[in-house]
């Protein structure tokens, strides 16, 4: 195999995010992995479909990464590893990558893995998914051969080997996707789902499981080990808790109930750990609809801020376990910085600045009223928090309405249309910010979909930051951008930052080759196995 080469500002970028993440290699295990059984993962999450091309979020990524199989793969240590790609070239000036993939990768129909499905892939990825700064810059996808794909960009890419990962470049199949239909809504999202991933799906019932059988002609020898993968979903986390301790599922990832945490801690038929999660980079916030009035005035905005309390959050509501955040990149980013605007708790100074700002109090009692939506399913980072913000802001004249959908579709319609005053989120970093961050605050990325500039904020220093770091490859070129960004976004102040979330995974001790690369649960699981 043709040693992977990577620019020296390329490999300063992972060395940095490695040494951010303070992540170790794997373990090694005393026993060699045996094959066959039944993995059962237990998640509150459920998804729209299994197309992770053109959909982001745990509740895809899980089973996606299953069932397709991305160029590249990661390690515990930021590094790159082949994966449909056996090997891999990034040009010196950053505008091309070229992937070499295997000859023996097949589709779950028995089609070829060819450059032809990478090429529409990528273009499909760079036209339908919302992270449009993903691949913004890829220009064409060139194929000089049926296991050879160019991927060329206009400016160069600091993070284009980062978005060749599993839950953020899944190859479909040309010949079923390529038919004309919007990959949006076609069909084969969730019926009869074709991919070249290590699992097949046999079953998709997005309300209660999804089940995935080995895929005998994956093209890693050996692999996956298990029989079958199934995903129970329930968005009742305690039934999953006690099913968990019965034995019906083996794994749980992105626990954070404090209340589980600290039992599961002591119960030795359970593994508990924080790895796994560095390149997801999981905040808590809470979002502002800048379109609307009163919240269109930043003034109001400070003010809310200020009105709630993340010591509390964190320490009372969460147990500890969490730690306040105050800036849109995750402190053990290397692009983050410590110099932001901060809200210090003051319910005093909250209610004189919305005096200021013209909002008085009522004969009522009240200045004025608004909603707040959370994400369901996750209570203890969302729904408790919404809850708590709702009394604080009762204390200030502002009288607050917890809106509850009733699963994760319900609420993304919510957010992709624009139809809220407060909205909870959990959102992730993905790595880098190019993939994950400028998302969120990009003016030319506000559309009707989750997970895009869904507060309608619009500043175009903002703009103009993030697009110039978005296309040097020099590393401290890239953190003096962001970090005139986070001084500027934590001053207009789109998202109130809440806490980074205190994401772990449980298993029993049966299970082998727990998924703790940067992608963690979020990664193919070829390499689990039952004891």
């Amino acid at each position: 195999m043709m040693n992977p080469r990577f620019t020296r500002r390329q490999t300063l970028d992972f060395a940095l995010l490695a040494a951010a993440a303070g992540t170790f290699p794997l373990s090694a295990l005393a026993e060699e992995p045996k094959r066959g059984g039944t993995f059962v993962l237990g998640t509150t999450q459920v998804p729209r479909h299994l197309n992770g091309a053109v959909q982001s979020g745990v509740a895809t990524a899980m089973p996606s990464t299953q069932i397709f199989a991305s160029p590249l793969r990661f390690d515990d240590k930021w590094n790159p590893q082949p994966y449909l790609a056996e090997s891999w070239k990034m040009a010196e000036d950053g505008k091309s990558l070229t992937l070499n993939l295997r000859k023996n990768a097949l589709f779950h129909d028995g089609q070829p893995v060819t450059s032809a499905d990478v090429a529409f892939t990528v273009m499909a990825i760079k036209a339908n998914h919302p992270f449009k700064t993903m691949m913004a810059p890829v220009v064409r996808v060139d194929t000089p051969d049926a296991h050879t794909a160019v991927i060329q960009t206009s400016t160069p890419h600091p993070a284009l080997l980062l978005c060749m990962s599993p839950a953020l470049c899944p190859i479909l199949p040309k010949h079923i996707y390529d038919d004309g239909q919007s990959l949006l809504t076609h069909p084969r999202n969730s019926v009869n789902v074709i991919g070249s991933g290590p699992f097949k799906v046999v079953e998709f019932n997005p309300s209660q499981r999804i089940v995935m059988e080995r895929f005998d002609k994956f093209f890693l020898p050996g692999k996956p080990y298990l029989d079958k993968v199934i995903i129970s979903i329930n968005p009742d986390s305690a039934s999953l808790m006690l099913s968990l301790e019965r034995g019906d599922i083996n794994m749980m990832p992105f626990v954070s109930v404090p209340t589980d945490l600290r039992r599961l801690a002591n119960e030795k038929q359970f593994t508990l750990t924080a790895r796994g999660y560095e390149g997801i980079g999981a905040l808590n916030w809470m979002e502002f609809n800048t379109a609307k009035k009163p919240l269109s005035d930043v003034q109001v905005r400070r003010a809310i801020a200020t009105a709630i309390d993340k010591n509390f959050i964190t320490k009372a509501l969460m147990g500890g376990f969490a730690v306040p955040d105050d800036g849109p990149i995750i402190a053990s980013s290397p692009f983050a910085t410590q110099d932001l605007h901060r809200y210090p708790y003051d319910l005093k100074k909250a209610a004189a600045m919305l005096d200021a700002a013209g909002y008085k109090v009522g004969a009522n009692g009240e200045r004025f009223k608004l909603t707040i939506d959370y994400l369901p399913g996750v209570d203890d980072q969302q729904k408790t928090v919404a809850e708590y913000i709702r009394g604080q802001l009762k204390k200030v004249g502002i009288a607050v309405e917890v809106r509850t959908s009733a699963d994760f579709p319900s609420w993304a319609k919510r957010m992709a249309t624009h139809d809220f005053d407060l909205a909870m989120d959990i959102v992730f970093n993905w790595g880098d910010p190019v993939i994950g961050v400028a998302r969120t605050y990009l003016s030319t990325n506000i559309k009707p979909i989750v997970w895009t500039n869904t507060m309608s904020y619009r500043n175009p220093k903002v703009d103009e930051l993030l697009n110039d770091a978005a296309t040097t490859l020099d590393p401290t070129v890239r953190k003096a951008y962001y970090a005139t960004f986070q001084k500027i976004v934590t001053d207009d102040l789109p998202i109130d930052y809440i806490n980074v979330i205190p994401y772990h995974t449980v298993t029993g001790k049966k299970v082998g080759n727990v998924p703790t690369t940067i992608w963690g649960p979020m990664s193919p699981y070829d390499e689990v196995y039952l004891t």
